[in-house]
């Protein structure tokens, strides 16, 4: 018994010196302490105020909780100046929303041309030619990086984002250029193109696989053209894919339409090209990138690297500048029956049920005491925040010569927001849209001349690349 205590006594004074040792380590590593956990333990107080923060808490939806409920009826839903658009669309579980804002804004040109109440084009056609395009593009650039070391960080990119929904304004451009469009009546939505999740990852299985393959055969001697002979068969087995899932493209297709009083139109044959230079005619290099990133200079040009969904297109270029520039631009667009693509980092102090974009709507501080505020370039810089939505302007309210707040056409649906559309304060815009793409017209001299500057290349890692992911 004498031993067994001596012992446990023993054992007692190592513990001590190791966790005394150890405390001592840890607050030189930086670790977090025993003693730490102490004091944290002892600096929260359950009284009264925080006993009932805690319960409600527990039980309830926080964000609930955090609502600003005054805010809610602190504005109206009615707007100075608002385009006449159509039927709301619905992108479903799919991340087309640059492709759904890049047609949407062109569907108020082909009504009025046409004198037709509604009319939508067919999603589902651009968008299998652009996941046959960033099929091609993914294999090319495989190719082109085949003596690299599989580490090297411009292949880890490409090898984790090898078919991606996402897209930007120059590949609607790209598509549309090269494949025309055609109205929804001609390519219907499918299940797959409207849910994309295993498709994307069956794809992007055999992608990797074909990666693969092309390494070894480059490992093995093999050249440039034998490449590109088996990247030929591997893209066979991809419009093969793409075929089942979604449909055949037509190359050719018959067409007619009421107009909004009721006349039949004749019917036409079109190519997808024929129907885009006749029907909507727009040209789409008229349009510009306009960019506010805090985290790069105003009054410049930038390319981002690998910004694009085919392999002989340029990359996404830009010009950044100022958030005041970028709202009178957005405006004065807009005051002209011109809607707006933009990207926005939509999950971010919104309510979209109530279809609400604004700062404060909930006061997470309040709850919790903590400040979380950051500035627009620190939420970039810090990975707080990031372009992740692509949607329209469609209106704008203006007091006093200043926009209070700016209609939003969506592509979630009409039971998203209010029947479709949200409603964005002014100051949500400064801190979370990120782009517009204008017409050459609404833009001043003094920017446009920035277009044939050099551009600064970023790359593909860059924030503002996140639309693609």
């Amino acid at each position: 018994m004498k031993w067994f205590n001596r012992s446990t006594a023993f054992i007692g004074v190592i513990l001590v010196f190791s966790l005394g040792t150890l405390q001592a380590q840890t607050i030189k590593d930086g670790a977090l302490t025993l003693k730490m956990i102490q004091t944290f333990r002892e600096s929260f107080k359950l009284n009264a105020h925080t006993r009932a923060v805690m319960n409600a808490v527990t039980r309830n939806d926080v964000s609930k909780l955090a609502l600003n409920r005054r805010m809610l009826t602190g504005y109206d839903s009615l707007f100075s100046h608002r385009i006449k658009t159509g039927a709301i669309t619905n992108q479903k579980r799919s991340g087309r929303c640059w492709l759904f804002a890049g047609l949407n804004i062109l569907r108020p040109v082909v009504r009025k041309k046409l004198d037709t109440k509604h009319f939508e084009f067919s999603e589902s056609y651009p968008f299998f030619w652009d996941k046959m395009e960033k099929a091609n593009f993914f294999l090319e650039s495989i190719i082109k990086t085949r003596k690299r070391d599989l580490s090297d960080r411009k292949v880890e990119f490409l090898l984790k984002h090898p078919f991606p929904d996402g897209g930007q304004w120059n590949f609607v451009v790209a598509l549309i250029e090269k494949y025309g469009v055609v109205p929804g009546s001609i390519m219907p939505e499918s299940r797959q193109s409207s849910n994309t999740g295993l498709m994307n990852r069956l794809v992007s299985r055999k992608l990797r696989k074909d990666a693969a393959v092309l390494r070894q055969m480059s490992q093995k001697g093999e050249r440039v053209p034998k490449l590109r002979a088996r990247k030929t068969e591997m893209l066979g087995e991809i419009y093969h894919i793409l075929a089942l899932n979604f449909g055949v493209p037509p190359t050719q297709f018959r067409w007619r339409y009421k107009d909004k009083n009721g006349n039949l139109s004749k019917t036409k044959t079109y190519t997808p090209q024929e129907f885009f230079h006749q029907v909507v005619d727009v040209n789409l290099n008229d349009y510009v990138s306009l960019y506010n990133c805090p985290t790069h200079p105003y009054n410049k040009l930038f390319q981002i690297s690998l910004d694009r969904n085919m392999a002989n297109y340029s990359d996404l270029t830009f010009i950044n500048i100022n958030i005041d520039s970028l709202k009178a631009f957005t405006r004065r667009s807009i005051l002209a029956d011109e809607p707006v693509w933009f990207g926005c980092d939509v999950g971010k102090e919104s309510d979209i049920g109530r279809g609400i974009l604004a700062p404060a709507i909930y006061d997470y501080s309040d709850i919790y005491g903590v400040n979380f505020k950051l500035t627009k370039k620190e939420r970039i810089l810090y990975h707080d925040s990031v372009p992740t939505h692509a949607m329209v302007f469609t209106g704008v309210d203006i007091a006093n010569g200043k926009p209070v707040k700016w209609l939003v056409e969506n592509s979630w649906g009409a039971k998203a927001g209010s029947k479709g559309y949200l409603i964005m304060f002014d100051k949500w815009f400064n801190d979370y849209v990120y782009e517009v793409v204008i017409n050459k017209k609404y833009l001043p001299p003094s920017v446009l001349a920035l277009l044939k500057t050099r551009p600064v290349v970023l790359p593909p890692w860059d924030p503002m690349y996140a639309l693609l992911q």
